[in-house]
């Protein structure tokens, strides 16, 4: 059976999570209260197959948490569960190594889908995190030759690096010397020529290609 550790400071949440994951058709391996304690339980031998991860934790938090993961347990996935929707927070726990990302306020049959798909595919996306993303980073990218990294302009490049960090448009403008339009122009651009619609994406691009190193 496929075990799930969980990793939220928020007892009652927790507790009503483990329950549902063991409806779900899982087994619970462990809990834990904030990264730390997590990271302490792996050490000693605990493995789950993935970890329902929340970002806001005091001691470790998720990023941190995922971050341990992924250099030390390659082979443990993580999944972000958060109250957090915001672009940077997507972006952040992408780059720490979640292969997922799921709010709070999902249906029973949306944790199900994406424990589901993180298990058996590796990855799971949703409006947040879109099916092209997830392929780039799995390196299994269309047929079209979106994988090839594409001849991008000095300024570009330096764009797309500014963008893999938790700067606004506007304080990239600012650090580029640009105006903001001028710099919404780059990202238009970069869009159009990636094949990619969201801030998101341009991160796990440039990651995948060596652009912007984690």
């Amino acid at each position: 059976m496929i075990t799930i550790a969980l990793a939220d400071d928020h007892v009652l949440l927790r507790k009503g999570l483990a329950s549902l994951v063991q409806n779900l058709g899982y087994s619970v391996l462990f809990e834990a209260d904030h990264g730390q304690e997590l990271v302490d339980k792996i050490q000693t031998g605990a493995d789950p197959d993935l970890v329902l991860m929340d970002i806001n934790m005091p001691v470790k938090d998720g990023y941190e948490t995922t971050r341990w993961i992924r250099e030390n347990k390659p082979l443990v996935k993580v999944l972000a569960l958060s109250m957090y929707d915001d672009e940077s927070a997507v972006i952040r726990m992408l780059k720490s190594g979640a292969r997922g990302y799921i709010l709070k306020d999902a249906e029973p049959a949306e944790l199900k889908a994406a424990l589901d798909a993180v298990i058996q595919k590796g990855f799971y996306y949703s409006e947040m995190v879109t099916g092209r993303l997830v392929h780039s980073v799995a390196g299994d990218d269309d047929k079209n030759g979106t994988n090839k990294l594409l001849n991008l302009t000095d300024r570009e490049t330096a764009f797309l690096k500014l963008a893999c960090t938790e700067l606004s448009y506007k304080e990239i403008a600012s650090e580029m010397h640009l105006s903001p339009r001028t710099i919404d122009g780059y990202r238009d651009a970069l869009f159009e020529k990636l094949c990619l619609k969201t801030r998101t994406g341009l991160v796990v691009y440039a990651i995948r290609h060596g652009i912007y190193q984690l």
